[in-house]
């Protein structure tokens, strides 16, 4: 191919892990990037293109997917401790509402964007107030943020009573447009059955019709929760979102944890999907998601770091060793499969966001959302099994380079799109504002 054919080759990859249908992992071939898009795998050195990247004793891999996340809450890294999720809620909410400003949030989202991008996440699922500041503040930082405007009953911390937030929903295409960055769908965010009403729920399924936007929702996180609900309601999560019209294709349900097989059988037949978020689950000892159940009944799975403050980092790497040690602990190691693991990190996540024909695997036509993982490392040699390797060894810290939509925004383990300096100054002066200090002596 001639040098003016491809905007970028990737060289030399020791392995390209594809994601595909089949599981392909490929050997010393090179990936040529045109427009944003893969337009070519072939072998090493039979692509030419204006700038070579040499992957040599490189992986090459999809783009982590978070499935999951709430990026502005990195400011509240191990602020709520040792306590269950109500506890969790009442603590953080008060910090919140000392430093969730808008500016703020931006500070925050761009911070646990940064975070995510560094070790291999290139999308992600982030519900949060100011979610316009959150956007640009992940912008920034190059990662495909999927972002939407959140819905409570209450006020809450942004100030918004409920007429504000259908106003805020009602524009978001155009905020969208305005701030730019990697195309991400549209998504509206209600926070859960517990904070918006039946009545409002319906709304909300009416106007993502006519948005032709997708749902992001929390449901059965832990089982008090769930008796709430049933107090309340007499129904499970799952069954007032059916109920509601909000269950539908791509409705992402973030953590699902206590399902009823209905839930699950509902879920399915719908084509929503869970966001399971084992780390923060089991930090929180809200339970255990029956992972193998779910796919066993049709449910798509995709995995989510879920927030800073509950799940402490962002880390995709841990939740894949998290999910998969927790599948063979319940159903034995001989029922676990590593690639499987993988896919739920990447092409499932993207199936279950609706962006399967355009993320989450490395084929021709999709963007170019890549990691490199530099396999020369004690802990990663002898390579005997790739996806052994990425679920069980692999870590963040291995990943050196980073691209969306092509544009490379990890350079050899740093961003050359954010002054980290300036961002930890900033980072610093908002944890001050907090009045507690490190528990450190000295």
């Amino acid at each position: 191919m001639r040098a003016s054919e491809m905007d970028l080759v990737i060289d030399n990859a020791q392995f390209i892990v594809t994601s595909d249908s089949k599981d392909s992992v490929l050997r010393n071939c090179a990936i040529g990037i045109k427009d944003k898009k893969i337009a070519a795998i072939q072998k090493a050195g039979t692509i030419q293109g204006s700038r070579t990247y040499d992957a040599r004793g490189k992986l090459i891999a999809p783009g982590l997917i978070n499935a999951h996340t709430h990026l502005a809450m990195t400011l509240l890294r191990g602020w709520a401790e040792g306590v269950n999720l109500q506890s969790f809620l009442e603590k953080v909410w008060a910090a919140e509402s000392l430093i969730m400003s808008p500016s703020n949030v931006a500070i925050g989202t761009q911070l646990g964007a940064l975070e995510s991008l560094l070790g291999g996440t290139t999308t992600a699922v982030d519900m949060y107030l100011h979610p316009d500041s959150a956007h640009r503040g992940a912008a920034l930082t190059g990662i495909r943020h999927i972002t939407g405007p959140i819905f409570l009953d209450f006020s809450g911390l942004d100030g918004l009573e409920w007429e504000q937030r259908l106003d805020v929903a009602k524009k978001w295409t155009e905020v969208l447009k305005d701030i730019g960055g990697p195309e991400v769908p549209v998504f509206l965010m209600p926070h859960s059955t517990y904070t918006v009403s039946p009545d409002h729920l319906v709304i909300i399924a009416k106007l993502a019709i006519e948005m032709s936007a997708s749902i992001n929702i929390h449901a059965s996180e832990n089982l008090g929760e769930n008796e709430d609900v049933y107090k309340r309601f007499s129904k499970t999560p799952t069954a007032i979102l059916k109920e509601t019209g909000l269950l539908k294709s791509h409705t992402l349900v973030g953590h699902g944890i206590h399902l009823t097989d209905e839930d699950i059988q509902s879920l399915a037949s719908a084509g929503a999907a869970v966001a399971h978020c084992p780390s923060s689950n089991l930090k929180l000892g809200s339970g255990i998601a029956d992972v193998k159940k779910y796919h066993s009944m049709g449910l798509s799975v995709a995995l989510g770091t879920d927030g800073c403050s509950s799940s402490n980092d962002l880390d995709l790497w841990t939740v894949m060793r998290t999910t998969a040690n927790l599948y063979a602990q319940k159903n034995g190691p001989e029922n676990l499969q590593a690639s499987k693991i993988f896919r739920m990190a990447t092409i499932e996540a993207a199936q279950s966001l609706g962006l399967e024909s355009s993320i989450g695997s490395i084929e021709v036509g999709k963007s170019a959302d890549l990691i490199s993982i530099d396999l020369n490392k004690a802990h990663l040699i002898p390579l005997h099994d790739v996806f052994a390797q990425l679920v069980f060894a692999v870590g963040r810290g291995d990943v050196r380079d980073v691209w969306v939509d092509g544009k490379q925004v990890v350079v050899d383990g740093k961003s050359p799109l954010i002054d980290f300096i300036e961002l930890s100054a900033e980072v610093e002066v908002l944890r001050k504002s907090l009045n507690r200090e490190p528990n450190a002596e000295g």
